[in-house]
């Protein structure tokens, strides 16, 4: 199994998962930022599990960009093609980038299918995305022109250097 596939995988067990209070959970006890905002937390929780030691620190968002911009692994969303195994930054108030997630396909038609820690399960949408208390399988849309009208909150991906 390719270490993309041991990433998806793992962060796939945890879909359902919430926190106990409000931002308490053990990806953010893991980082050492328990009781803040922990989709980042979550990512690097689901990395430090399969053993991939190379992920850029993505707990705080803006640094997790630069840091992929950094190891020239960034790509903006508009020009992308979106990979399993890609990290993936949001922006929901149009401000910078305050969300990430985990790419598990590109769904061919605008779209991708993620992994996200601390956001609401599409079954309740108008929970918050960027801080719902729960790990969930969304689709999100990153082209423009995707095919199901969704709106566009992804900023762009970084790509991990996974091993086979």
């Amino acid at each position: 199994m390719k270490q993309a596939d041991a990433f998806i995988t793992k962060a796939h067990g945890e879909v359902g998962q919430a926190e106990k209070p409000v931002n308490k959970t053990k990806y953010g006890a893991f980082t050492k930022h328990d009781g803040q905002p922990w989709c980042g937390s979550f990512v690097m929780w689901c990395a430090h599990e399969i053993g991939f030691k190379d992920m850029p620190n993505v707990v705080y968002t803006p640094a997790g960009v630069s840091a992929f911009q950094a190891k020239k692994a960034w790509t903006s969303h508009e020009v992308a093609k979106p990979m399993p195994g890609d990290i993936v930054f949001f922006s929901f108030d149009g401000k910078g980038t305050e969300h990430v997630g985990i790419v598990v396909k590109d769904n061919g038609n605008g779209t991708i299918t993620t992994i996200e820690g601390n956001t609401s399960p599409d079954v309740k949408p108008t929970g918050s995305q960027a801080n719902g208390g729960e790990v969930a399988l969304k689709t999100r849309a990153y082209k423009t022109s995707n095919t199901r009208h969704l709106p566009v909150f992804v900023v762009g991906f970084g790509r991990p250097k996974w091993t086979a």
